[in-house]
């Protein structure tokens, strides 16, 4: 489809706005799928070209961390096979499957989440004690779990990833957060492989929304570095706040 070059204008300043949050927490799309949607886009292809806008993001955003030194690519390793399989088997169902059950039950969860950043912050900022990673089965039934949510549907799958990252993994929020955005954008990616296949991605809507979302990437990517991981929590409990109630229905 072809839009009139004001409403890709908007697309690209949506995407500066989503790409900051995504980078920062994450939950960006939540904010993308109901624009794209509103402009016109089917759910599905609107589904399908948001992933453009993440990898780029996600990736600009990687390339900040790693110069700053807070990027360890080992860390991102291990979890990238659970994750990728997962990711391209939830692509695969997203375009058929009824997901209004799902969103309530990542909404439930997001709210559990919410309670712990705010009753034990400090496991959040810390990580697991002494940084260890848990048992090797919790580790692989979560990154399973988290890929196969982000291939269906992707909304929040920041939040999600960041909390396996630091709650799982053992890494400290700032660390973690690095590690979060570089697993995002690669699983991304193979599940935007998915949805080029079946036809489910509008490209000049892409394009405009991956240029505001690579700006956005290197501001978030820049904000987190510099106001450290308590201002990442703080965003954080803000971006779970307003996902879960928006997954819920509240709003």
């Amino acid at each position: 489809m072809t839009l009139p070059p004001l409403t890709l204008l908007a697309v690209v300043l949506v995407g500066i706005i989503a790409g900051t949050v995504n980078t920062i927490a994450g939950a960006g799309s939540l904010i993308t799928l109901p624009a794209l949607i509103f402009l016109g886009l089917p759910p599905t292809v609107a589904n399908g070209t948001n992933r453009v806008g993440v990898v780029v993001q996600s990736f600009t955003a990687s390339a900040t961390y790693r110069r700053r030194g807070l990027l360890d690519l080992r860390r991102a390793a291990w979890p990238l096979v659970p994750l990728t399989i997962a990711s391209v088997v939830g692509s695969w169902y997203s375009a058929g499957l009824d997901d209004d059950l799902f969103r309530k039950v990542i909404g439930a969860a997001m709210l559990c989440m919410l309670a712990v950043l705010l009753v034990r912050p400090r496991r959040w900022i810390e990580g697991r004690p002494a940084g260890q990673p848990a048992h090797w089965v919790w580790r692989a039934l979560a990154w399973t779990a988290v890929g196969l949510y982000g291939g269906f549907l992707h909304a929040g799958m920041g939040v999600i990833t960041l909390a396996a990252v630091v709650l799982i993994e053992g890494q400290d929020l700032l660390r973690g957060n690095a590690v979060k955005v570089l697993l995002v954008g690669t699983t991304t990616l193979v599940a935007l492989g998915v949805f080029i296949a079946t036809g489910l991605v509008a490209w000049d809507v892409g394009v405009c929304l991956a240029l505001g979302s690579s700006l956005g990437g290197w501001l978030g990517s820049r904000m987190t570095v510099s106001w450290g991981p308590t201002f990442i929590r703080w965003v954080l409990v803000a971006v779970v706040l307003v996902s879960a109630t928006r997954l819920l229905g509240a709003w």
